[in-house]
């Protein structure tokens, strides 16, 4: 997903009169209502108090179960004079994205709480548009998965309450691989057993969009290498164990492990050729789980789940799902703050469990009736507790631009590893000038 951003820069001259009368009418404003200038300029220091209905912003909900009409009806019948309204987005990522900023861009207040993707937390907070949840807005994460906490925080501050996450899992052909493989090098040398019985080995989303990102970082990550600093800007790709991350899925394409049709694999394709018997293992979500197991999968019961292989043991996924984070410029925070706390509750997460959301809330992974509805439950916790968010920036789609463009280049032999590092670092170096 890209987005182009275009900043204007207006500049004035302005009179010594004029200035002196703005300023003795803002000294006088100030006065007459009792607040500091600077907390007056500062939509994240007003409306702390309010209290009312609110509304709720949220691409289309597509769980099993309706998920997001149950939290609703929830707290209305709780809260009948704060009332929450669901306005529900597209379920197109890019077009949620741009509406909610046109709204924020215009200041309005008819957007109370916002779902947002964890790659756009860290935008939305370094704009000012979603309130920081610290002091009298603090939140108890303590009882949530950290990784999922860590998306949800920028700077050093929370800016938003994770609503649910998403990991990346290793499906298996269980009847072929008994044990699972832990590392990289471990299933490399399982590719024997894919070529003894004529399938592929091993496939992810290698195709050049938001998928390829992930897939580079889950293996970068693995072997130690970084995208940004903690400032969100600064680029420190170029490491030795970048190269080695991106050199193991390189090798893996060009030595035939990974098909030479996976190249323009994206989620449906990588998943259906797992589902008519084609690959040994995928790299895919857990919502896949379903679809590997159903009447029409030429897999079904012979599908296996375990944790992303890594250099030494369980690997680094990549982080997915959504944060609910408060408009800087709503008007009743109080009661958003509220429903924030409700969404991260016990009663909220097993609604969002329920409906195939993977929840926040650790102890639900080992919730015997959702493990009975959902086996990769256990296997999935494992894999949040090692994931890594996507690089924490507010510049993310250029910074991603540059990842999934040399990454492809790489894998495809365009150029060599070293060189499609130093495009990256390159590329997000210019994304944070």
């Amino acid at each position: 997903m890209a987005l182009n951003k275009v900043r204007s820069r207006r500049s004035s001259r302005t009179s010594r009169a004029a200035l002196a009368a703005a300023s003795a009418a803002l000294l006088t404003a100030t006065l007459a209502s009792g607040c500091s200038s600077s907390s007056g300029n500062n939509p994240t220091t007003q409306d702390l108090g309010g209290r009312g209905p609110i509304t709720f912003v949220e691409g289309k909900d597509t769980s099993e179960t309706g998920a997001v009409k149950q939290l609703i009806d929830r707290w209305n019948a709780a809260h009948p004079s704060e009332k929450v309204t669901f306005k529900e987005q597209s379920n197109d990522a890019s077009q949620q994205h741009d509406d909610m900023a046109q709204h924020l861009q215009a200041k309005q207040s008819d957007y109370d709480v916002m779902a947002l993707d964890v790659t756009w937390t860290a935008e939305f907070a370094a704009k000012g548009w979603i309130q920081p949840l610290k002091d009298s807005f603090a939140l108890d994460t303590s009882t949530l998965l950290s990784p999922t906490v860590a998306s949800a925080t920028y700077k050093g501050n929370l800016y938003a309450a994770p609503l649910n996450t998403n990991g990346g899992l290793l499906y298996y052909r269980k009847d072929l691989v008994p044990n699972p493989p832990k590392t990289w090098t471990e299933m490399t040398g399982d590719c024997n057993v894919a070529k003894e019985h004529n399938l592929g080995c091993y496939a992810g989303q290698f195709a050049p969009y938001e998928g390829l990102t992930v897939n580079t970082a889950e293996v970068i990550n693995a072997y130690g290498g970084t995208f940004v600093g903690p400032d969100g800007k600064t680029p420190t790709i170029d490491s030795p164990q970048s190269r080695a991350g991106l050199q193991v899925l390189t090798d893996a394409y060009q030595k035939g492990d990974i098909p030479k049709e996976a190249i323009s694999f994206e989620e449906p394709e990588s998943q259906n050729a797992f589902a008519q018997g084609k690959l040994l293992f995928l790299r895919t979500w857990p919502n896949f789980y379903g679809v590997a197991q159903a009447d029409s999968s030429a897999v079904k019961g012979e599908v296996g789940v375990a944790a992303l292989p890594g250099k030494d043991g369980i690997g680094a996924s990549t982080l997915g799902g959504y944060n609910a984070a408060i408009s800087a410029y709503s008007k009743h925070k109080a009661t958003a703050l509220d429903f924030l706390r409700f969404l991260i509750g016990e009663d909220a997460q097993h609604i969002v469990a329920e409906g195939a959301y993977p929840p926040v809330r650790s102890s639900l992974y080992d919730d015997p009736a959702l493990i009975a509805k959902f086996p990769y439950l256990p296997t999935l916790k494992d894999s949040i507790a090692s994931a890594v968010p996507r690089p924490v920036t507010p510049f993310y789609p250029a910074v991603s631009k540059a990842i999934q463009d040399n990454a492809y280049a790489a894998i495809t032999g365009k150029k060599t590893v070293d060189a499609a590092i130093t495009g990256m670092q390159k590329g997000i170096q210019a994304a944070g000038s």
